[in-house]
């Protein structure tokens, strides 16, 4: 990469996050907030870090869980196959490095559609209201945005089987998925951290994750859950469509945010290799 291109790409990159952080929130979006800060605060120190502590393991053991299935496997096998397009001598997912930035930008685009899909599926399925369906919507939308991170570490030549990598991948998913009004200073803390920490195998650091902070998303999922169960009420030929599409079109524009922070994350990290 040339000096002029990677300037533009720092530029691009500086253009989003003014763009992306800067962004303001809905005046309902305000007001949510401020009510959901009310009721976690009335929550007590002692039960808001038992849950957040509980959020740190379920999420560390799906992890783990996820990067020894079948699946996973295949899904780094894609990955060397599509790079293989662009260089035939690509062999492991170190070796993606080799690509240009622009290439692995497409490789990202191609397998990060797919992903929106299962978003959009899995919520119009959750949209159906069933209570076995709703129950399983939230572990079911945390699995699909790891899974969305570790194909996009991997695209960029970071394997996410590395201890490191796991607990860079989980604090992404952390600061993707906050509250608007925390994301910029949290994608600060992290970038910092991913500049001063050595090129080791194993993390460096401060390995808990969730803050008090993202109790705020914890709410919205569960409101969003006791609003699918009301539309589920409402129903064209006993097929409840306006709760399918609410659960499909919130899970998709959440899986989004997640993708679009994430590829973010990786670019900047490629480019300090630069």
């Amino acid at each position: 990469m040339t000096d002029g291109q990677l300037e533009m790409r720092w530029q691009e990159i500086k253009d989003w996050e003014e763009t992306y952080f800067s962004a303001e929130s809905s005046d309902f979006a305000k007001s949510y907030h401020k009510w959901t800060e009310l009721l976690i605060n009335q929550l007590g120190e002692k039960r808001k870090q038992k849950w957040l502590t509980k959020v740190d393991d379920c999420l560390f053991h799906l992890q783990a869980w996820s990067q020894h299935s079948r699946s996973h496997e295949e899904n780094r096998r894609r990955i060397i196959q599509y790079a293989r397009i662009f260089d035939a001598t690509v062999s492991s997912i170190a070796d993606l490095q080799q690509l240009s930035l622009e290439q692995l930008d497409y490789l990202a685009e191609q397998l990060m559609a797919k992903q929106r899909l299962l978003a959009l599926g899995q919520g119009g399925l959750t949209g159906m209201g069933g209570i076995f369906l709703l129950s399983v919507d939230l572990p079911a939308m945390a699995l699909i945005q790891l899974r969305s991170l570790q194909q996009l570490a991997e695209v960029y030549g970071f394997d996410s089987r590395k201890p490191v990598e796991m607990v860079y991948l989980l604090k992404l998913l952390y600061v993707a998925t906050l509250p608007k009004s925390y994301q910029k200073a949290e994608w600060d803390k992290l970038l910092t951290e991913v500049g001063e920490q050595a090129d080791d195998v194993f993390y460096q650091g401060d390995d808990s994750i969730f803050q008090k902070k993202w109790l705020d998303q914890l709410l919205a999922q569960v409101a969003k859950s006791f609003m699918i169960a009301m539309l589920r009420k409402k129903t064209v030929q006993g097929v409840p469509l306006v709760g399918m599409a609410v659960g499909a079109g919130l899970n998709y524009r959440f899986t989004q945010q997640v993708i679009e922070v994430g590829q973010r994350f990786y670019q900047i990290r490629r480019l300090l290799q630069q």
